[in-house]
């Protein structure tokens, strides 16, 4: 195979095939308002609500006064009509646009709102994800959310290519606060843990696992999380997290390294990040040979570690490239990294869309650069001396998108 010909089978494999998108905010139709889609949901977005206060004359207050469409417009007309779409963010609402048929250069949303006011749900959703050739993907499901606790509890039911994720950033980071809305499901909580009241802190976790039937359980831990120290998370890990996943035969996802509030006028356009204590997480694999993690961390200095971590413990495996990673600068350094190091046994990517439609941008992207990486990781064996086939490169790409997951979740075939 030649350089010409290798690079073709490599963009061809990874333009093909389908993804397991492992971590989401997104939810099906039937979730009503849970489901957030189309282009005023798209363009107020906060890392388009960040980028509008650098270029226009609007402070926060004045910003956040405007109802949905008039942000949606304001952004529209300082972003993209104003200014050149430079950002990945706002290249990103390109991306999603063209693929939908619609014209990126208009100098206003009229037909974008005309072509979205005309969409049934239902269809619009199967059509995105199979744009996107997401086969499946996990959702984020949080058993304090009052609104999205209400509809499991009635019965709520998701299409198969939705998963489920128990989320439990309340419970970890909040322990004062939540142990109220525990005790308000009829579980005896306190502020002080006890053995007994960690008992019906597993209990309470014990049945939203029946309710919910997730993948795993998940938490986005602060930049300064560490462990062991003696504050109530580390108390509820030891005693409720890890061992329930380990009865329960579920991995446990960690994203660290958020630093929330940074400026609190933005909202959620002002969080931040910070560098995290990687060692905690080789103390946390190492104390619970028994339980697999999922970890990704927020901070560009922490991947290095992170890959090391992994050498070291076959219980972590290392997964996308979040949030403020998700550049495809940065995607392919990691991803570069990553395969040196790891090989093929980590997950590239995944989207952490909230908007149904970011899907679009965030996987054509992220293709786009991994193929890049990928064939310079294929080439380099070329050079070296080895045959590298399709079969293998079809292979390797499975792996990544949709193999290792399956067998992180103990389920290596295809539903």
């Amino acid at each position: 195979m030649d350089p010409s010909e290798l690079r073709r089978n490599v963009e061809e494999s990874v333009q093909r095939t389908a993804v397991i998108d492992i971590h989401t905010h997104l939810y099906p139709a039937s979730f009503g308002g849970l489901c957030r889609w189309g282009i005023d949901e798209l363009l107020t977005y906060h890392y388009l609500v960040a980028e509008l206060f650098r270029s226009a004359p609007v402070s926060p207050p004045q910003f956040w006064a405007l109802t949905k469409p008039q942000q949606a417009d304001l952004i529209w007309e300082t972003l993209f009509v104003r200014n050149t779409p430079l950002s990945e963010a706002t290249a990103g609402v390109v991306t999603v646009m063209t693929m939908l048929g619609l014209d990126p250069s208009q100098v206003n949303l009229k037909e974008a709102r005309l072509y979205f006011a005309s969409l049934n749900l239902d269809q619009h959703v199967e059509r995105v994800l199979d744009l996107a050739k997401v086969s499946e993907l996990v959702m984020t499901n949080d058993p304090f959310h009052p609104q999205e606790r209400n509809l499991w509890e009635q019965g709520a039911s998701c299409p198969e290519r939705f998963h489920r994720a128990l989320r439990l950033d309340p419970l970890l980071n909040d322990w004062g606060s939540t142990q109220a809305l525990i005790a308000a499901q009829g579980f005896e909580t306190g502020k002080q843990l006890s053995p007994q009241r960690l008992s019906e802190t597993r209990r309470f976790l014990d049945q939203w696992i029946a309710l919910l039937r997730p993948v795993y359980l998940a938490a986005s831990l602060p930049f300064d999380f560490t462990y062991p120290d003696d504050s109530p998370r580390t108390t509820l890990l030891h005693g409720v997290v890890f061992p329930t996943c380990l009865q329960h035969g579920l991995p446990f996802a960690m994203m660290i390294g958020v630093a929330r509030g940074t400026n609190p006028d933005l909202g959620e356009a002002g969080d931040s990040l910070g560098y995290a204590d990687t060692a905690a997480v080789e103390r946390i694999c190492r104390e619970n040979p028994g339980v697999r993690f999922l970890v990704t961390m927020l901070s560009r200095e922490n991947q290095h570690a992170l890959c090391v971590a992994a050498r070291k413990f076959s219980n972590l495996l290392p997964f996308g490239c979040w949030w403020f990673l998700n550049n495809p600068s940065i995607v392919a350094e990691v991803t570069a990294e990553r395969l040196e190091l790891l090989g093929a046994s980590f997950i590239p990517q995944h989207s952490d869309a909230r908007i149904l439609e970011q899907l679009l941008y965030k996987w054509a992207h992220s293709r786009r650069t991994i193929a890049r990486v990928l064939f310079d990781s294929y080439l380099r064996l070329l050079d070296q001396g080895y045959r590298v086939t399709r079969q293998q490169i079809d292979r390797d790409v499975a792996r990544m998108f949709s193999g290792n997951f399956r067998s992180w979740m103990g389920r290596p075939e295809s539903n």
